[in-house]
Order: C-alpha cells, then structure tokens, then sequence
C-alpha cells in the first residue's frame, strides 16, 4: 500500500493477498502470530506468504503456536477448539510477549 510502516503485526489474521509485495517494496518488519492449527488459514495460504515475504526480501518473524486455532487471544472465541475459532491461554501470553519484543525492537 506504500505506507511508511516500521512495523505491522498480524494475530490470527488471513494471509493471502491478491497483489504480493515484490522485492524491496515493504520496508517495514512484520510479525505474524499464528494458530499452527487454524482451520480458516489453510497450510498453502501459510506457504505462500513465508515464499512471497522471502522473495520479498521482507523482514519478518512467523510464530507458530502449537494446539491453536483461529482466535487464540480472544476469550470470547470460547474454549472449544474443535469449532476452529477458541481461546488459547498460552498462544495468547507468548503472542503477548512477542508483540513486546516486537516493539521493543521497532522503536529502539
């Protein structure tokens, strides 16, 4: 979009884009924390976006957290994963924890 970003973060978000960023056109870093389950974002979505911000040659950290689904840091989602959208208490601290780092490092 052309946006002078120093960083964007993605928490369970989609991934597909229908214009991928080509190399050297996103200068921001980026963050995605993702439910390594999550039925909404399926595994060739995930690869497309690790090859599109390679070829990119984008800045970028990709957190997989293992068990969870779409929705893992809100508690309304519910605490059933099996509907492919639940809290998950642990996604949500360590992705809490990450997005710290994440700023830490963006605004030193």
């Amino acid at each position: 979009m052309g946006a002078q970003l120093k960083g964007a973060v993605s928490f369970h978000g989609g991934l597909s884009t229908p214009q991928p960023a080509g190399p050297g056109e996103v200068a921001a870093k980026i963050l995605v924390c993702h439910g390594a389950v999550d039925p909404y974002v399926p595994p060739a979505e995930v690869q497309a976006f690790l090859a599109e911000m390679d070829a990119a040659r984008v800045d970028f950290q990709f957190i997989m957290y293992a068990g969870a689904v779409h929705s893992f840091t809100q508690k309304e989602a519910g605490n059933d994963p099996s509907r492919g959208a639940a809290y998950d208490v642990a996604a949500d601290r360590r992705s809490w924890g990450h997005l710290k780092l994440f700023l830490a490092e963006i605004f030193d």
